[in-house]
């Protein structure tokens, strides 16, 4: 037995999500006729055109992406890259499920840190808890996290499931992988948190996210927003890809990378800054830019709001009709 004491869950006030106030509501979610804010970039043909090819033969076309992608209101333009084959498997974090789930349950989702952190309130409410729920059943299942969680909401009588990102891939047949942290996201706050099952949920996520790598040779690999666990995931799951391909005579060298982000990176984003340089310690850019396709692969970075650079990609798929 441990010599620490712990933190008793049972004194917490977990209240409805009815008595949150939300800082995003349905009109903030994109139509894919509606107008975005302008962006261009003469190397995002070259992306698309490379999607494209990694489709034809079969290859690994990933997007990997932080939660506030979907918070930048696209996650229909997600949809039907997903519909129409672009994209066969995201990756995301543990908060990117629960943006997904209460835009789906709610219609709204995103709270003031800055108003509930005050009153202990953040993050303690009761229907988001529900999530608990689903790993826990994922993990009794031998499901994968994001599996689960997109399998329920298809299922479920949300009255706003047609924007969940998760159950588009759950018909789709295309995994949706959540890489979590321990401590990270609200519902691990909650009463009902599992944390053996959390983890089997999502390591058993990491190793579906390694199989779909296996396929990179000739495929695409977008990292939209996230400076951690994007960079972080896709190294480790490249490295026991590399392992496997190595010992069969393979080599998974020649991919695509795409970095999409709102930090400016100086100079040539192909060659690693020195360790003097902060910039040194963005993992976007030493990890997904640099190392990981210094053999044979060829990168690319986009500095721009994800509401504008994400449907830009998708435009150039819908105006030269798939």
């Amino acid at each position: 037995m441990s010599q620490y004491e712990i933190f008793d869950r049972s004194r917490l006030q977990v209240k409805p999500l009815a008595e949150r106030h939300h800082d995003l509501h349905l009109d903030r979610w994109l139509g894919l006729d509606d107008p975005t804010p302008p962006f261009s970039h003469p190397e995002l043909t070259v992306v698309a055109g490379r999607l494209s090819q990694a489709r034809d033969v079969g290859a690994a076309r990933i997007l990997m992406m932080g939660a506030h992608v979907l918070r930048a209101g696209v996650n229909r333009h997600i949809i039907d890259l997903m519909e129409t084959g672009i994209i066969d498997h995201i990756a995301v974090n543990g908060a990117a499920a629960i943006h997904d789930y209460e835009l789906a349950r709610i219609g709204a989702t995103t709270e003031s840190v800055d108003r509930y952190i005050r009153t202990g309130e953040f993050g303690l409410w009761r229907e988001t808890g529900e999530l608990n729920d689903w790993i826990r059943e994922a993990s009794d299942l031998s499901l994968g996290l994001g599996e689960n969680v997109g399998r329920r909401i298809e299922a479920s009588g949300f009255p706003h499931r047609d924007l969940s990102v998760f159950a588009a891939a759950w018909r789709c047949g295309v995994p949706v992988t959540v890489h979590v942290g321990i401590g990270y996201d609200i519902i691990h706050e909650h009463p009902n948190c599992d944390g053996a099952a959390l983890g089997a949920a999502s390591y058993r996520d990491f190793l579906i996210f390694a199989h779909t790598v296996e396929r990179l040779e000739g495929g695409v690999l977008l990292n939209f927003g996230s400076a951690i666990m994007g960079p972080e995931v896709y190294l480790k799951a490249l490295a026991m890809a590399r392992n496997v391909a190595r010992q069969e005579g393979r080599s998974i060298r020649r991919f695509t990378t795409a970095v999409f982000d709102m930090v400016p990176i100086r100079g040539d984003h192909r060659k690693e800054l020195p360790k003097t340089d902060p910039g040194y310690y963005f993992r976007p850019h030493k990890t997904i830019l640099v190392r990981t396709v210094a053999e044979g692969g060829e990168s690319f970075y986009f500095c721009g709001d994800h509401r504008a650079t994400l449907p830009a990609l998708w435009r150039w798929f819908r105006d030269r009709g798939r």
